[in-house]
Parts: C-alpha cells; sequence; structure tokens
C-alpha cells in the first residue's frame, strides 16, 4: 500500500497536491492538513486562494458560510487535483478564500483527509497519507 509523506513545515502537518487545468497545465500546491477545517460533510474538501479556483474556468456550483480565520460566504468550485504520491486523481470542491495561510497555498479539510489513513505513523517529523 503506498503511502505519501511530507515533512512538517513550521511544525505544522502539510500536503502536497497538483491543480490539474482544464488545458492541462498542473500546478503545484502545499496545503495545511487540518482535521479541524470542517465537518466530514463539509461541502468541500480544500481551502485555496481564489486566484487558483478561477483558472479552472467553472463557475462556483454554490457558496459556503465559514467561521474562524474565515468568517463570511465563499464560492465553492469544482476542481481537478492530482496526489502523485499516491496515485490519486480525482475531482474536488474548493472554497475560493481572498487569502491563505502565511507560508501555505491553502488548507486541506477533514473531508479530504477522511478519505485516508492519516497521520505521523511513528514519524514525528512528518504527515502522512495512505489509502
Amino acid at each position: 500500500m503506498p503511502r505519501a509523506h511530507w515533512p512538517l513545515q513550521n511544525d505544522l502537518p502539510v500536503i502536497d497536491i497538483v491543480l490539474v487545468l482544464p488545458n492541462g497545465l498542473k500546478m503545484a500546491r502545499t496545503l495545511l492538513a487540518d482535521t479541524g477545517a470542517g465537518p466530514s460533510n463539509a461541502p468541500f474538501d480544500f481551502v485555496l486562494d481564489e486566484s487558483d479556483c478561477l483558472p479552472f474556468g467553472a463557475v462556483p456550483t454554490s457558496s459556503v458560510s465559514l467561521g474562524g480565520a474565515y468568517a463570511g460566504s465563499y464560492p465553492i468550485y469544482p476542481i481537478r487535483i492530482e496526489i502523485p504520491a499516491l496515485g490519486f486523481v480525482g475531482d474536488v470542491n474548493a472554497v475560493g478564500v481572498p487569502t491563505t495561510p502565511p507560508g501555505l497555498d491553502g488548507i486541506a479539510a477533514f473531508r479530504f483527509l477522511n478519505r485516508f489513513t492519516y497521520g505521523n505513523f511513528g514519524n514525528h517529523a512528518e504527515f502522512a497519507l495512505e489509502p
């Protein structure tokens, strides 16, 4: 079973994803792995800078009201991502916000992380996902 693992960044768990644009271009992004970002039934998998959502050319499918650091109503965009280390390719929903956490490109929310087994798997200096 493949396992993807990433070193902690500033003592925070992160994952690397690749945004796959409709024209075939790919953009790597590093996201905070945050199991506290939304419940398992949230309508979104990621919180991304809206400028990363717009190149997909899709109109928002809906909007969601968020609390905490992103209090307010934000659009939800359908996007395609890859996690090459896991062989994962899929369509997910991303909330487009005006800014992302300092030094990171967004947040992987609980709804997405909960698709995998996740944790440090005995290595306290990293975060990992496995199918």
